[in-house]
């Protein structure tokens, strides 16, 4: 290759299905670039008397062939690609002699200059790959072309690129886009596409309010809580402008905080949809209900603390004829208990959870809008927190944590997000 340095590498697409791959050497770099060859469709075989575990798994499961000895002449025969990456630089320079003699495309991770063939800084966002080589064969500088082929990815995941679609446009219909607990960085990379391609985005108070901001002039936004509820109920005033605007031809977001199926309602505009015959994606999202007791340094299980945790919703009381939650039983477990949507009745939750035997100093946490710069924590136990909720004036949004979880770490909580 010495000779050519002066030139660049001409890209290109291997298409590799069902053709004979032989990859030399189970370290480190096959493990890296194994998975990308597998997901091509190649048929793979591995020669190298040692793998890494992760390289041993792929063998046992099948997705390659693996000949536990070292490379020999003539491995490389009928061979379209070769990956030429192990620790013995005879069998490297045996490797790469029989592809320059058999004409097979080759990858060298020891000395890529003496390679036929370089592997770009590769990426991919929604049908798209991103590869990209340096066109300086003198200083080629892998760092810098990662570092470009991840803000290439991360601009049209986030939709901070523009990349319009001109043969084809997103299939008009409704995405249920879960956003997480506040924090915007905390929004899934799908959501955050979907997103940036949206007509329309319908929203929620609890949702990351802040990528609102980021949308282009022309998307429609509207706030689900000032929908005129006119003759409808306020859920079902939310799926009929979720269904007129998606039978307008555009493409909806219903931004939702937290995930769509964790007390959100999203089964139900997902029902409402589909009985009008209108495409929906559900995206989820970062649940409060773990991340938000995360950020505070509060693990929701714990070796030896904690081997499971229950999920409640709060807003209706326990002596509340439709209340559908077995307090009894949850008093008995001896894990975490997660509450949402329940600041106004925490009180209450607390004298049931003692009455059925639960003790009074179990410890508890309220969260108040958690993961975002106003993130607070209040501790208290259970035969205090009704009193502390109210005297240290916590508001919803606040996700609460009763268990001796509320005590692990106490004293290494991370700080939220600034």
């Amino acid at each position: 290759m010495a000779e050519h340095a002066d030139h660049p590498a001409y890209p290109v697409g291997l298409r590799l299905t069902g053709r004979r791959v032989v990859v030399v050497g189970g370290g480190q770099v096959a493990q890296r670039r194994l998975p990308a060859l597998i997901a091509a469709g190649a048929d793979i075989t591995l020669v190298s008397p040692s793998a890494t575990a992760s390289v041993e798994a792929m063998a046992d499961t099948g997705e390659i062939r693996w000949e536990r000895r070292r490379y020999a002449d003539g491995d490389l025969a009928d061979t379209w690609y070769a990956l030429i990456a192990s620790d013995d630089a005879a069998a490297n320079e045996a490797a790469s002699a029989e592809a320059e003699r058999t004409r097979t495309w080759c990858v060298r991770s020891d000395d890529a200059d003496a390679a036929t063939a370089w592997t770009p800084a590769t990426g991919r966002s929604e049908g798209v790959t991103v590869a990209v080589l340096s066109t300086d064969a003198q200083g080629r500088d892998p760092r810098h072309s990662a570092a470009v082929r991840d803000a290439i990815v991360e601009g049209l995941r986030d939709g901070t690129l523009a990349a319009p679609h001109h043969r084809t446009r997103p299939v008009p219909g409704v995405s249920l886009v879960g956003g997480g607990p506040g924090d915007p960085d905390l929004i899934t990379v799908r959501g955050r596409r979907l997103l940036a391609e949206a007509d329309v985005v319908i929203a929620d108070r609890l949702g990351p309010r802040d990528l609102l901001d980021e949308l282009p002039p022309h998307v429609e936004v509207i706030d689900a809580a000032k929908i005129p509820y006119g003759r409808f109920m306020a859920q079902e005033a939310i799926n009929q402008a979720l269904i007129e605007h998606a039978k307008a031809g555009k493409a909806v977001v219903r931004l939702k905080g937290g995930d769509p199926f964790v007390f959100g309602r999203g089964m139900e505009e997902a029902q409402a949809l589909a009985a009008e015959g209108i495409p929906c994606t559900v995206v989820p999202g970062i649940s409060s209900s773990i991340s938000v007791p995360g950020a505070a340094g509060i693990p929701v299980t714990h070796r030896g603390v904690a081997h499971e945790f229950t999920v409640v919703s709060g807003h209706v009381a326990p002596d509340d004829a439709r209340s559908l939650v077995d307090w009894a039983a949850l008093a008995r477990l001896r894990g975490t208990l997660v509450l949402l949507m329940a600041v106004d009745k925490i009180g209450a939750i607390a004298q049931a959870l003692i009455a059925h035997g639960k003790s009074p100093r179990t410890p508890v946490a309220l969260i108040q809008e958690g993961t975002t710069a106003s993130q607070r924590r209040v501790d208290a136990t259970l035969e205090t927190v009704g009193e502390r909720a109210v005297a240290e004036e916590v508001r919803p949004p606040a996700v609460i944590v009763i268990g001796d979880v509320v005590a692990v770490g106490t004293d290494h909580a991370p700080r939220p997000a600034e």
